[in-house]
């Protein structure tokens, strides 16, 4: 293997001003103007060493997909840098057509009350530190990890799912129709 082909397994991810991480084995650990997080690299086959004010990544193996998997690892170290300085926003419209959806938060739990008449409510989950702020049509997800914003997005998204029916006839459910960075009020 070349030294060019070597380079290739090997990135650098810059951490921004404002920005502190430390690593402990395959834990990371993220300080920033808007709070702190962690993330294990624990089940992603990449070497992590900081020095200086860089994330140093070097990939395990050689294969391509060892290549695509150093890649992820730089995107999350990324964003999740860029979180914990600006935030991100995802804004969710609910939609019905005849029984009134009503969204309520209590604790890590999401309550999706009388979808579709059922008298039970739909219940999901928070992932890590997101804000859920439902505001009458709307619910807004904030927080400083892409990941679990997107993750609580789509088990919202997934509870309210229509099954059995004609989806086309049947619209009624809580979409996303807008992804920003920044934290929203």
């Amino acid at each position: 293997m070349s030294t060019e082909q070597i380079d290739k397994f090997q990135d650098e991810v810059d951490i921004p001003e404002g920005v502190t991480v430390t690593v402990n084995k395959h834990m990371l650990g993220f300080v920033g103007p808007l709070g702190k997080t962690y993330k294990s690299f624990r089940s992603i086959p990449v070497n992590i060493k900081i020095v200086e004010n860089k994330v140093m990544l070097k990939a395990i193996g050689s294969k391509k997909r060892d290549y695509a998997i150093l890649h992820t690892a730089r995107s999350i170290i990324r964003n999740i840098c860029e979180g914990l300085i600006v935030g991100y926003t995802i804004k969710m419209k609910v939609v019905y057509a005849h029984f009134p959806v009503t969204v309520k938060v209590e604790g890590k739990k999401i309550l999706i009350e009388n979808f579709q008449g059922e008298r039970a409510p739909r219940v999901t989950h928070i992932v890590g530190n997101t804000k859920v702020i439902p505001k009458g049509e709307d619910v807004i997800l904030t927080g400083e990890v892409w990941t679990d914003i997107t993750q609580t997005a789509a088990n919202i998204e997934l509870k309210t799912k229509v099954k059995n029916k004609d989806h086309r006839v049947f619209l009624d459910g809580i979409y996303a129709f807008e992804k920003t960075k920044g934290l929203e009020k």
